[in-house]
Protein backbone atom coordinates (compact mmCIF):
# COMPACT_ATOMS: atom_id res chain seq x y z
CA UNK A 1 0.00 0.00 0.00
CA UNK A 2 1.36 3.40 -0.62
CA UNK A 3 2.15 5.81 2.23
CA UNK A 4 0.41 9.50 1.53
CA UNK A 5 0.47 12.07 4.46
CA UNK A 6 -3.09 10.74 6.15
CA UNK A 7 -1.74 11.86 8.88
CA UNK A 8 -1.43 15.83 8.29
CA UNK A 9 -5.42 16.28 9.09
CA UNK A 10 -4.59 15.03 12.69
CA UNK A 11 -2.19 18.18 13.32
CA UNK A 12 -5.02 20.59 12.65
CA UNK A 13 -6.84 21.87 15.55
CA UNK A 14 -10.45 21.33 15.45
CA UNK A 15 -11.65 25.06 15.99
CA UNK A 16 -10.74 26.22 12.83
CA UNK A 17 -13.72 25.81 10.85
CA UNK A 18 -14.70 27.21 7.51
CA UNK A 19 -16.76 30.21 7.26
CA UNK A 20 -20.15 30.05 5.64
CA UNK A 21 -18.87 32.62 2.40
CA UNK A 22 -15.20 31.39 2.12
CA UNK A 23 -13.17 28.17 1.43
CA UNK A 24 -11.05 27.17 3.90
CA UNK A 25 -8.37 24.72 2.64
CA UNK A 26 -5.18 23.10 4.67
CA UNK A 27 -1.85 25.04 3.39
CA UNK A 28 1.45 23.72 3.35
CA UNK A 29 4.71 24.35 1.10
CA UNK A 30 7.57 22.02 1.08
CA UNK A 31 10.78 23.62 1.07
CA UNK A 32 12.59 24.77 -1.65
CA UNK A 33 9.48 24.69 -3.46
CA UNK A 34 9.01 27.46 -5.98
CA UNK A 35 6.14 30.11 -6.39
CA UNK A 36 3.84 30.73 -3.43
CA UNK A 37 0.11 30.61 -2.96
CA UNK A 38 0.18 32.41 0.20
CA UNK A 39 -1.27 35.30 -1.54
CA UNK A 40 -4.07 33.33 -2.79
CA UNK A 41 -5.34 33.49 0.83
CA UNK A 42 -5.23 34.71 4.57
CA UNK A 43 -3.53 32.38 6.84
CA UNK A 44 -5.46 31.44 10.13
CA UNK A 45 -3.84 31.29 13.15
CA UNK A 46 -3.81 27.37 13.89
CA UNK A 47 -0.52 26.35 15.42
CA UNK A 48 2.99 27.33 14.85
CA UNK A 49 3.70 24.88 12.85
CA UNK A 50 2.71 22.94 9.00
CA UNK A 51 0.37 22.23 8.04
CA UNK A 52 -1.45 25.54 8.44
CA UNK A 53 -5.39 26.48 7.16
CA UNK A 54 -5.98 29.19 4.93
CA UNK A 55 -8.76 31.38 3.98
CA UNK A 56 -9.18 31.75 0.02
CA UNK A 57 -10.04 35.29 -1.71
CA UNK A 58 -10.22 34.68 -4.85
CA UNK A 59 -12.13 31.50 -5.44
CA UNK A 60 -13.68 28.46 -3.16
CA UNK A 61 -11.43 25.69 -4.46
CA UNK A 62 -8.57 23.94 -2.44
CA UNK A 63 -5.52 21.74 -4.38
CA UNK A 64 -2.96 19.70 -3.21
CA UNK A 65 0.21 18.67 -5.32
CA UNK A 66 1.93 15.14 -4.63
CA UNK A 67 5.14 14.12 -5.31
CA UNK A 68 5.24 9.95 -5.83
CA UNK A 69 9.01 8.31 -6.12
CA UNK A 70 9.11 5.23 -5.27
CA UNK A 71 6.01 4.15 -3.69
CA UNK A 72 6.53 6.78 -1.35
CA UNK A 73 4.18 10.47 -1.66
CA UNK A 74 5.43 13.38 0.18
CA UNK A 75 3.08 16.35 -0.27
CA UNK A 76 4.60 19.05 -1.79
CA UNK A 77 2.03 22.26 -1.70
CA UNK A 78 -1.62 22.96 0.12
CA UNK A 79 -3.35 25.71 -0.49
CA UNK A 80 -6.13 27.78 -2.27
CA UNK A 81 -7.13 28.30 -6.19
CA UNK A 82 -6.61 31.77 -7.64
CA UNK A 83 -9.70 30.49 -9.59
CA UNK A 84 -12.80 28.15 -10.09
CA UNK A 85 -11.80 25.78 -12.51
CA UNK A 86 -12.83 22.52 -13.89
CA UNK A 87 -12.52 19.79 -11.10
CA UNK A 88 -13.43 22.38 -8.23
CA UNK A 89 -16.95 20.93 -8.07
CA UNK A 90 -15.53 17.76 -6.66
CA UNK A 91 -16.05 17.32 -2.55
CA UNK A 92 -12.44 14.71 -2.25
CA UNK A 93 -9.58 15.25 -3.69
CA UNK A 94 -8.94 12.61 -6.63
CA UNK A 95 -5.22 13.22 -7.46
CA UNK A 96 -4.20 12.75 -11.31
CA UNK A 97 -0.84 12.10 -12.52
CA UNK A 98 0.80 15.57 -14.27
CA UNK A 99 4.19 15.79 -14.34
CA UNK A 100 8.02 14.04 -14.41
CA UNK A 101 9.91 16.02 -12.46
CA UNK A 102 12.82 13.34 -12.75
CA UNK A 103 12.91 9.79 -13.89
CA UNK A 104 11.21 7.77 -11.22
CA UNK A 105 9.26 10.72 -10.17
CA UNK A 106 5.80 11.55 -11.16
CA UNK A 107 3.71 15.04 -9.57
CA UNK A 108 -0.41 14.35 -8.78
CA UNK A 109 -2.20 17.32 -8.20
CA UNK A 110 -6.01 17.44 -7.55
CA UNK A 111 -9.00 20.31 -7.01
CA UNK A 112 -11.65 20.01 -4.50
CA UNK A 113 -14.77 22.47 -3.63
CA UNK A 114 -15.35 22.07 0.36
CA UNK A 115 -13.36 22.75 3.14
CA UNK A 116 -10.25 21.18 4.36
CA UNK A 117 -10.63 18.39 1.48
CA UNK A 118 -7.04 19.02 -0.03
CA UNK A 119 -6.29 17.90 3.73
CA UNK A 120 -5.29 13.64 2.46
CA UNK A 121 -6.21 12.21 -1.45
CA UNK A 122 -8.62 8.96 -1.56
CA UNK A 123 -6.19 7.15 -3.55
CA UNK A 124 -3.13 7.72 -6.31
CA UNK A 125 -3.95 6.08 -9.74
CA UNK A 126 -1.81 3.62 -11.13
CA UNK A 127 0.85 5.38 -13.80
CA UNK A 128 -0.25 3.68 -16.89
CA UNK A 129 -3.81 4.98 -16.22
CA UNK A 130 -4.93 7.66 -18.86
CA UNK A 131 -3.32 11.13 -18.03
CA UNK A 132 -0.03 9.62 -16.95
CA UNK A 133 2.31 12.41 -18.02
CA UNK A 134 4.44 12.05 -20.88
CA UNK A 135 3.01 14.62 -23.83
CA UNK A 136 2.05 17.35 -21.08
CA UNK A 137 4.15 20.41 -20.07
CA UNK A 138 5.15 20.59 -16.47
CA UNK A 139 2.70 21.84 -14.00
CA UNK A 140 2.67 25.66 -13.57
CA UNK A 141 1.89 26.78 -10.02
CA UNK A 142 -0.44 29.99 -9.62
CA UNK A 143 2.48 32.13 -8.45
CA UNK A 144 4.26 30.70 -11.00
CA UNK A 145 1.62 31.38 -13.98
CA UNK A 146 1.59 35.09 -12.44
CA UNK A 147 5.29 35.87 -12.73
CA UNK A 148 5.37 34.59 -16.35
CA UNK A 149 2.57 36.53 -16.97
CA UNK A 150 4.56 39.72 -15.90
CA UNK A 151 7.35 38.74 -17.91
CA UNK A 152 5.66 38.63 -21.29
CA UNK A 153 3.81 41.99 -20.31
CA UNK A 154 7.58 43.90 -19.50
CA UNK A 155 8.62 42.11 -22.59
CA UNK A 156 5.60 43.55 -24.96
CA UNK A 157 5.56 47.00 -23.69
CA UNK A 158 9.55 47.22 -24.16
CA UNK A 159 8.67 46.28 -27.70
CA UNK A 160 6.01 48.59 -28.13
CA UNK A 161 8.48 51.44 -26.57
CA UNK A 162 11.27 50.13 -29.36
CA UNK A 163 8.63 49.77 -32.13
CA UNK A 164 7.36 53.87 -31.55
CA UNK A 165 10.98 55.00 -31.22
CA UNK A 166 11.45 53.47 -34.72
CA UNK A 167 8.37 54.77 -35.85
CA UNK A 168 8.90 58.27 -35.00
CA UNK A 169 12.88 58.12 -36.49
CA UNK A 170 11.42 56.87 -39.80
CA UNK A 171 8.16 59.85 -39.90
CA UNK A 172 11.11 62.55 -39.25
CA UNK A 173 13.21 61.35 -41.72
CA UNK A 174 10.84 61.17 -44.26
CA UNK A 175 9.67 65.26 -43.40
CA UNK A 176 12.89 66.02 -44.73
CA UNK A 177 12.65 63.84 -48.43
CA UNK A 178 12.77 66.39 -51.23
CA UNK A 179 11.67 65.78 -54.78
CA UNK A 180 10.18 62.44 -53.80
CA UNK A 181 7.84 62.12 -57.72
CA UNK A 182 4.12 62.17 -57.63
CA UNK A 183 2.28 58.88 -57.26
CA UNK A 184 0.67 57.24 -60.58
CA UNK A 185 -2.03 58.60 -61.32
CA UNK A 186 -5.08 56.20 -60.55
CA UNK A 187 -8.84 56.24 -63.22
CA UNK A 188 -11.05 58.59 -61.78
CA UNK A 189 -9.32 58.80 -58.13
CA UNK A 190 -11.61 60.91 -55.47
CA UNK A 191 -10.28 64.39 -54.38
CA UNK A 192 -7.23 64.30 -52.69
CA UNK A 193 -7.19 60.00 -52.21
CA UNK A 194 -3.80 58.52 -52.42
CA UNK A 195 -1.75 62.39 -52.59
CA UNK A 196 1.65 62.36 -50.56
CA UNK A 197 0.69 65.98 -48.87
CA UNK A 198 4.61 66.06 -47.71
CA UNK A 199 5.42 66.50 -51.64
CA UNK A 200 2.49 68.64 -52.73
CA UNK A 201 3.00 71.01 -49.55
CA UNK A 202 5.53 73.55 -50.01
CA UNK A 203 6.95 74.81 -46.16
CA UNK A 204 7.29 78.12 -46.01
CA UNK A 205 9.88 80.26 -43.96
CA UNK A 206 8.75 82.97 -42.73
CA UNK A 207 6.18 80.73 -40.94
CA UNK A 208 6.83 81.65 -37.08
CA UNK A 209 4.76 79.60 -33.98
CA UNK A 210 4.19 81.56 -31.00
CA UNK A 211 1.66 80.08 -28.68
CA UNK A 212 -0.84 77.18 -28.24
CA UNK A 213 -4.49 78.91 -28.53
CA UNK A 214 -6.45 75.33 -28.67
CA UNK A 215 -5.81 71.93 -28.44
CA UNK A 216 -8.49 69.21 -30.24
CA UNK A 217 -8.66 65.50 -30.70
CA UNK A 218 -6.97 66.07 -34.47
CA UNK A 219 -4.88 68.82 -34.41
CA UNK A 220 -3.77 71.88 -32.50
CA UNK A 221 -4.18 75.61 -33.20
CA UNK A 222 -1.56 77.78 -32.80
CA UNK A 223 -0.90 81.57 -33.06
CA UNK A 224 1.59 83.03 -35.15
CA UNK A 225 2.88 84.81 -37.85
CA UNK A 226 3.62 85.10 -41.62
CA UNK A 227 5.20 87.96 -43.27
CA UNK A 228 4.19 89.79 -40.62
CA UNK A 229 0.42 89.10 -40.36
CA UNK A 230 -0.98 87.27 -37.55
CA UNK A 231 -2.14 83.86 -38.28
CA UNK A 232 -3.76 81.16 -36.85
CA UNK A 233 -2.21 77.57 -37.46
CA UNK A 234 -3.87 74.02 -37.60
CA UNK A 235 -1.13 71.39 -37.18
CA UNK A 236 -2.02 68.18 -37.58
CA UNK A 237 -0.17 65.40 -36.58
CA UNK A 238 0.76 62.77 -39.47
CA UNK A 239 -1.51 60.34 -38.15
CA UNK A 240 -4.59 62.51 -38.90
CA UNK A 241 -3.57 63.30 -42.53
CA UNK A 242 -6.93 62.61 -43.66
CA UNK A 243 -8.61 65.00 -41.55
CA UNK A 244 -6.06 67.65 -43.08
CA UNK A 245 -7.01 66.60 -46.59
CA UNK A 246 -10.66 66.96 -45.78
CA UNK A 247 -11.02 70.43 -44.03
CA UNK A 248 -8.45 72.06 -46.77
CA UNK A 249 -10.67 70.32 -49.64
CA UNK A 250 -13.83 72.59 -47.98
CA UNK A 251 -11.67 75.83 -47.15
CA UNK A 252 -10.14 75.80 -50.60
CA UNK A 253 -13.98 75.72 -52.37
CA UNK A 254 -13.82 78.77 -54.73
CA UNK A 255 -17.29 80.22 -53.64
CA UNK A 256 -16.24 79.86 -49.78
CA UNK A 257 -15.30 83.57 -49.00
CA UNK A 258 -17.56 85.19 -46.27
CA UNK A 259 -17.12 87.81 -44.24
CA UNK A 260 -18.75 85.63 -41.28
CA UNK A 261 -16.14 82.52 -41.88
CA UNK A 262 -13.04 82.16 -41.21
CA UNK A 263 -10.75 82.71 -43.82
CA UNK A 264 -8.17 80.33 -45.33
CA UNK A 265 -5.02 81.83 -46.36
CA UNK A 266 -2.92 78.52 -47.73
CA UNK A 267 -1.97 74.91 -46.72
CA UNK A 268 1.92 74.04 -45.62
CA UNK A 269 3.68 71.42 -44.09
CA UNK A 270 6.27 71.94 -40.83
CA UNK A 271 6.27 71.79 -37.34
CA UNK A 272 7.13 74.09 -34.34
CA UNK A 273 10.57 73.61 -33.23
CA UNK A 274 12.01 70.01 -33.17
CA UNK A 275 8.42 68.31 -33.37
CA UNK A 276 7.82 66.44 -36.32
CA UNK A 277 7.25 67.69 -39.63
CA UNK A 278 2.97 67.70 -40.31
CA UNK A 279 0.18 69.00 -42.72
CA UNK A 280 -0.95 72.91 -41.52
CA UNK A 281 -3.85 74.96 -42.24
CA UNK A 282 -2.86 78.85 -42.05
CA UNK A 283 -6.09 80.86 -41.37
CA UNK A 284 -7.49 83.97 -40.19
CA UNK A 285 -6.39 84.99 -36.87
CA UNK A 286 -8.74 86.84 -34.45
CA UNK A 287 -7.11 88.14 -31.43
CA UNK A 288 -10.24 88.50 -29.16
CA UNK A 289 -10.30 84.52 -29.23
CA UNK A 290 -13.77 82.17 -29.32
CA UNK A 291 -16.94 83.34 -28.57
CA UNK A 292 -17.10 81.16 -25.37
CA UNK A 293 -13.89 83.07 -24.17
CA UNK A 294 -15.42 85.96 -25.06
CA UNK A 295 -18.57 85.77 -23.05
CA UNK A 296 -16.85 85.08 -19.98
CA UNK A 297 -14.93 87.79 -20.22
CA UNK A 298 -17.31 90.14 -21.11
CA UNK A 299 -21.18 91.27 -20.97
CA UNK A 300 -22.60 93.09 -24.15
CA UNK A 301 -25.40 95.80 -24.33
CA UNK A 302 -28.15 95.08 -26.76
CA UNK A 303 -26.63 96.13 -30.27
CA UNK A 304 -23.54 94.64 -29.83
CA UNK A 305 -25.87 91.17 -28.75
CA UNK A 306 -27.80 91.47 -31.51
CA UNK A 307 -24.44 91.92 -33.95
CA UNK A 308 -22.95 89.16 -32.63
CA UNK A 309 -26.24 86.96 -33.22
CA UNK A 310 -27.04 87.93 -36.68
CA UNK A 311 -23.42 87.53 -37.95
CA UNK A 312 -23.48 84.13 -36.77
CA UNK A 313 -26.67 83.53 -38.55
CA UNK A 314 -25.26 85.16 -41.78
CA UNK A 315 -22.26 82.97 -41.68
CA UNK A 316 -24.15 79.58 -40.99
CA UNK A 317 -27.24 80.85 -43.90
CA UNK A 318 -24.29 80.99 -45.99
CA UNK A 319 -22.48 77.64 -45.73
CA UNK A 320 -25.61 75.90 -46.15
CA UNK A 321 -26.38 77.62 -49.26
CA UNK A 322 -25.76 75.77 -52.19
CA UNK A 323 -25.16 78.74 -55.34
CA UNK A 324 -23.39 79.83 -58.63
CA UNK A 325 -22.23 83.07 -58.31
CA UNK A 326 -19.40 84.62 -61.17
CA UNK A 327 -19.03 81.39 -62.29
CA UNK A 328 -17.72 79.66 -59.44
CA UNK A 329 -20.16 76.85 -57.42
CA UNK A 330 -20.57 76.47 -54.09
CA UNK A 331 -22.50 73.44 -52.55
CA UNK A 332 -24.29 73.28 -49.37
CA UNK A 333 -22.28 72.47 -46.52
CA UNK A 334 -23.62 71.24 -43.10
CA UNK A 335 -20.82 72.37 -39.71
CA UNK A 336 -22.09 69.59 -37.81
CA UNK A 337 -19.86 70.69 -34.67
CA UNK A 338 -21.47 74.33 -34.19
CA UNK A 339 -19.92 75.29 -30.26
CA UNK A 340 -18.78 78.43 -29.10
CA UNK A 341 -15.42 77.10 -29.09
CA UNK A 342 -15.56 77.26 -32.62
CA UNK A 343 -16.94 80.51 -33.54
CA UNK A 344 -14.27 83.10 -33.20
CA UNK A 345 -15.34 87.14 -31.95
CA UNK A 346 -13.89 89.78 -35.02
CA UNK A 347 -12.63 92.95 -34.52
CA UNK A 348 -15.80 94.79 -34.89
CA UNK A 349 -17.21 92.69 -32.61
CA UNK A 350 -18.91 90.76 -35.17
CA UNK A 351 -18.54 86.28 -35.40
CA UNK A 352 -16.96 83.99 -37.92
CA UNK A 353 -17.24 80.47 -37.83
CA UNK A 354 -14.13 78.18 -37.98
CA UNK A 355 -13.48 74.51 -37.51
CA UNK A 356 -14.87 73.07 -40.77
CA UNK A 357 -13.18 69.65 -39.48
CA UNK A 358 -16.17 67.66 -39.67
CA UNK A 359 -18.19 70.55 -42.70
CA UNK A 360 -19.73 68.19 -44.82
CA UNK A 361 -20.86 68.19 -48.26
CA UNK A 362 -24.35 68.22 -48.60
CA UNK A 363 -26.71 66.66 -51.79
CA UNK A 364 -27.45 69.60 -54.02
CA UNK A 365 -30.04 70.56 -56.86
CA UNK A 366 -27.58 71.11 -59.17
CA UNK A 367 -25.06 68.60 -60.85
CA UNK A 368 -22.06 69.18 -58.60
CA UNK A 369 -18.33 69.76 -60.80
CA UNK A 370 -16.23 66.97 -60.77
CA UNK A 371 -13.39 68.63 -58.37
CA UNK A 372 -16.47 69.36 -55.49
CA UNK A 373 -15.42 66.97 -51.95
CA UNK A 374 -17.41 63.96 -52.42
CA UNK A 375 -19.97 63.11 -50.14
CA UNK A 376 -20.19 60.98 -47.39
CA UNK A 377 -20.51 57.09 -47.68
CA UNK A 378 -22.77 54.88 -45.06
CA UNK A 379 -25.06 55.83 -42.27
CA UNK A 380 -22.27 55.90 -39.55
CA UNK A 381 -20.37 59.36 -41.79
CA UNK A 382 -23.31 61.11 -42.06
CA UNK A 383 -24.44 60.70 -38.37
CA UNK A 384 -20.97 61.72 -36.98
CA UNK A 385 -21.31 64.50 -35.16
CA UNK A 386 -18.72 67.21 -32.95
CA UNK A 387 -19.51 68.72 -29.34
CA UNK A 388 -21.85 66.37 -27.77
CA UNK A 389 -23.53 69.85 -25.48
CA UNK A 390 -24.81 71.03 -28.86
CA UNK A 391 -25.79 68.22 -30.36
CA UNK A 392 -29.63 67.93 -31.95
CA UNK A 393 -31.82 65.18 -30.21
CA UNK A 394 -31.98 63.47 -33.22
CA UNK A 395 -28.54 62.74 -33.58
CA UNK A 396 -28.56 61.49 -29.47
CA UNK A 397 -31.11 59.58 -30.55
CA UNK A 398 -29.98 58.09 -33.36
CA UNK A 399 -33.37 59.34 -35.85
CA UNK A 400 -31.49 61.23 -38.02
CA UNK A 401 -33.61 61.49 -41.12
CA UNK A 402 -31.56 59.62 -43.64
CA UNK A 403 -33.76 59.62 -46.53
CA UNK A 404 -33.40 63.59 -46.78
CA UNK A 405 -29.65 63.66 -44.69
CA UNK A 406 -29.19 66.64 -46.89
CA UNK A 407 -31.53 68.96 -44.90
CA UNK A 408 -31.47 66.79 -41.82
CA UNK A 409 -27.92 67.92 -41.46
CA UNK A 410 -28.97 71.53 -41.59
CA UNK A 411 -31.52 71.28 -39.11
CA UNK A 412 -29.25 69.70 -36.63
CA UNK A 413 -27.25 72.80 -37.07
CA UNK A 414 -29.67 75.29 -36.81
CA UNK A 415 -30.76 73.43 -33.40
CA UNK A 416 -26.85 74.18 -32.37
CA UNK A 417 -27.41 77.82 -33.43
CA UNK A 418 -30.29 78.36 -31.33
CA UNK A 419 -28.01 77.10 -27.75
CA UNK A 420 -25.22 79.79 -29.19
CA UNK A 421 -28.04 82.53 -29.53
CA UNK A 422 -29.11 81.72 -26.05
CA UNK A 423 -25.62 82.01 -24.86
CA UNK A 424 -25.10 85.28 -26.48
CA UNK A 425 -28.15 86.64 -25.26
CA UNK A 426 -27.70 85.57 -21.24
CA UNK A 427 -24.60 87.97 -21.23
CA UNK A 428 -27.01 90.78 -22.72
CA UNK A 429 -26.76 94.05 -19.68
CA UNK A 430 -30.50 94.99 -21.08
CA UNK A 431 -31.44 91.79 -20.99
CA UNK A 432 -31.29 92.14 -16.90
CA UNK A 433 -33.15 94.66 -14.93
CA UNK A 434 -30.16 95.80 -13.18
CA UNK A 435 -27.88 95.36 -16.22
CA UNK A 436 -25.71 92.88 -14.44
CA UNK A 437 -25.95 89.39 -16.17
CA UNK A 438 -25.30 86.44 -14.20
CA UNK A 439 -21.55 84.64 -14.81
CA UNK A 440 -21.42 82.94 -18.38
CA UNK A 441 -22.82 79.12 -18.55
CA UNK A 442 -22.75 77.14 -21.03
CA UNK A 443 -26.23 75.83 -22.46
CA UNK A 444 -26.88 72.97 -20.51
CA UNK A 445 -24.23 73.88 -17.92
CA UNK A 446 -26.77 74.79 -15.29
CA UNK A 447 -28.92 71.83 -15.67
CA UNK A 448 -26.15 69.20 -15.56
CA UNK A 449 -22.47 70.25 -15.19
CA UNK A 450 -19.59 71.22 -17.48
CA UNK A 451 -19.19 67.90 -18.36
CA UNK A 452 -22.50 65.95 -19.15
CA UNK A 453 -22.67 62.40 -20.38
CA UNK A 454 -24.35 61.63 -23.21
CA UNK A 455 -26.91 59.80 -21.23
CA UNK A 456 -27.81 63.00 -19.37
CA UNK A 457 -27.87 64.62 -22.47
CA UNK A 458 -30.50 61.85 -24.24
CA UNK A 459 -32.36 62.63 -20.67
CA UNK A 460 -32.40 65.66 -20.61
CA UNK A 461 -33.15 67.10 -24.41
CA UNK A 462 -34.52 64.02 -26.14
CA UNK A 463 -36.45 62.45 -22.85
CA UNK A 464 -37.87 65.30 -21.02
CA UNK A 465 -37.59 67.74 -23.62
CA UNK A 466 -36.16 70.33 -21.92
CA UNK A 467 -33.96 73.48 -23.19
CA UNK A 468 -32.01 76.32 -21.42
CA UNK A 469 -34.02 78.23 -19.14
CA UNK A 470 -35.14 82.01 -20.90
CA UNK A 471 -35.68 84.53 -17.61
CA UNK A 472 -38.65 86.18 -17.82
CA UNK A 473 -37.11 89.43 -17.83
CA UNK A 474 -36.34 88.31 -21.93
CA UNK A 475 -40.18 88.41 -22.49
CA UNK A 476 -40.35 92.09 -21.30
CA UNK A 477 -37.76 93.31 -23.58
CA UNK A 478 -39.60 96.42 -25.21
CA UNK A 479 -38.09 95.78 -28.58
CA UNK A 480 -39.62 92.82 -29.02
CA UNK A 481 -41.71 91.09 -25.72
CA UNK A 482 -42.44 87.83 -27.48
CA UNK A 483 -39.53 87.73 -30.93
CA UNK A 484 -37.00 86.41 -27.94
CA UNK A 485 -38.33 83.31 -27.07
CA UNK A 486 -40.32 82.41 -29.98
CA UNK A 487 -37.17 82.79 -32.38
CA UNK A 488 -34.76 80.26 -30.31
CA UNK A 489 -38.62 77.96 -29.33
CA UNK A 490 -39.03 77.52 -33.24
CA UNK A 491 -34.81 76.98 -33.34
CA UNK A 492 -34.46 74.01 -31.29
CA UNK A 493 -38.12 72.45 -31.85
CA UNK A 494 -37.80 68.61 -30.71
CA UNK A 495 -39.48 68.45 -34.48
CA UNK A 496 -36.35 69.17 -36.72
CA UNK A 497 -38.74 69.57 -39.79
CA UNK A 498 -40.69 72.28 -37.28
CA UNK A 499 -37.34 74.04 -36.87
CA UNK A 500 -36.50 77.60 -38.85
CA UNK A 501 -33.85 77.54 -41.73
CA UNK A 502 -30.60 79.72 -41.29
CA UNK A 503 -32.31 82.09 -43.72
CA UNK A 504 -35.14 82.82 -41.34
CA UNK A 505 -32.90 83.05 -38.39
CA UNK A 506 -31.26 85.64 -40.03
CA UNK A 507 -34.03 87.60 -41.33
CA UNK A 508 -35.98 87.63 -37.81
CA UNK A 509 -32.71 88.34 -36.39
CA UNK A 510 -32.57 91.57 -38.80
CA UNK A 511 -36.40 92.47 -37.76
CA UNK A 512 -34.99 92.57 -33.98
CA UNK A 513 -31.65 94.30 -34.78
CA UNK A 514 -33.71 97.22 -36.76
CA UNK A 515 -37.51 97.06 -36.26
CA UNK A 516 -38.33 99.64 -37.80
CA UNK A 517 -36.81 99.45 -40.95
CA UNK A 518 -37.79 97.19 -44.10
CA UNK A 519 -35.99 94.22 -45.24
CA UNK A 520 -36.30 92.42 -48.18
CA UNK A 521 -37.86 88.96 -47.36
CA UNK A 522 -39.48 86.41 -49.69
CA UNK A 523 -42.21 86.54 -51.38
CA UNK A 524 -45.26 85.82 -49.48
CA UNK A 525 -44.16 87.16 -46.28
CA UNK A 526 -46.42 88.94 -44.28
CA UNK A 527 -45.23 92.53 -43.07
CA UNK A 528 -48.21 92.77 -40.48
CA UNK A 529 -46.13 90.55 -38.18
CA UNK A 530 -42.30 91.12 -39.06
CA UNK A 531 -41.03 89.05 -35.74
CA UNK A 532 -41.90 85.71 -37.37
CA UNK A 533 -40.98 84.28 -40.57
CA UNK A 534 -43.56 82.58 -42.69
CA UNK A 535 -44.43 79.54 -42.94
CA UNK A 536 -42.96 78.19 -46.37
CA UNK A 537 -39.26 79.19 -44.52
CA UNK A 538 -39.70 76.54 -42.66
CA UNK A 539 -37.01 73.61 -43.13
CA UNK A 540 -37.21 74.13 -46.61
CA UNK A 541 -33.96 74.69 -49.13
CA UNK A 542 -32.40 77.81 -48.98
CA UNK A 543 -32.85 79.87 -51.81
CA UNK A 544 -30.61 79.08 -54.68
CA UNK A 545 -28.57 80.99 -57.62
CA UNK A 546 -28.60 79.27 -60.85
CA UNK A 547 -25.89 79.73 -63.09
CA UNK A 548 -26.71 82.07 -65.89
Amino acid sequence: MILGTLGLWALLPAAVQAPPSRRTCVFFEAPGVRGSTQTLGQLLDAGPGPPRAIRCLYSRCCFGIWNLTQDLAQVEMQGCRDSDEPGCESPHCDPSPRAQPSPGSTLFTCSCGTDFCNANYSHLPPLGSPGTPGSQSPLATPGESIWMALVLLGLFLLLLLLGSIILALLQRNVCRVQGVPEPEPEPEPEPDSGRDWSVELPQLPDLCFSQVIREGSHAVVWAGQLQGELVAIKAFPLRAAAQFRAERALYELPGLRHDHIVRFITASRGGPGPLPCGPLLVLELHPKGSLCHYLTQYTSDWGSSLRMALSLAQGLAFLHEERWQDGQYKPGIAHRDLSSQNVLIREDGSCAIGDLGLALVLPGLTQAPTWAPTQPRGPAAIMEAGTQRYMAPELLDKTLDLQNWGMALRRADVYSLALLLWEILSRCQDLQPDSRPPPFQLAYEAELGSTPTTCELWTLAVEERRRPYIPPTWHCFATDPAGLRELLEDCWDADPEARLTAECVQQRLATLAHPQESHSFPEGYSHSCPPLCPEDCLSTPPHYHSPL
